[in-house]
């Protein structure tokens, strides 16, 4: 499942976590309604977090990948729930680790 959230930068607030894009929309719209006269305030920020509330636009490559393993892996059992349990962060970097050392059997013995 995915969370998303809005940011205006310029009020300082973030929108509580939505689950689907109509709902960041009509969040969006609401709060530049309301407190901006409908205008789109510089730097807002609207996207796709994890289930740590980290912006995966601010991570990179590798952590990303990450996240959305152990995200994936965790909302299998609780969709609706934030954080991670250990066991999907753990699963994650195994997944990832064996993918790592495939690729370099697999390149070493073409070697």
């Amino acid at each position: 499942m995915r969370r998303y959230r809005y940011r205006c930068s310029v009020c300082l607030t973030t929108s509580p976590t939505a689950f689907h894009l109509d709902d960041l929309a009509v969040e969006a719209e609401g709060h530049r309604n309301a407190l901006h006269g409908g205008h789109f305030p510089d730097g807002e920020h609207a996207g796709e977090i994890d289930r740590l509330g980290r912006w995966y636009a601010s991570l990179g490559p590798l952590a990303t990948l990450h996240a959305h393993l152990s995200d994936t892996l965790a909302d299998l059992r609780n969709t609706a729930d934030m954080g991670r349990p250990l066991w999907a962060s753990a699963t994650a970097a195994l997944v990832i680790g064996g993918a790592a050392a495939l690729v370099l059997a697999v390149i070493f013995a073409a070697l």
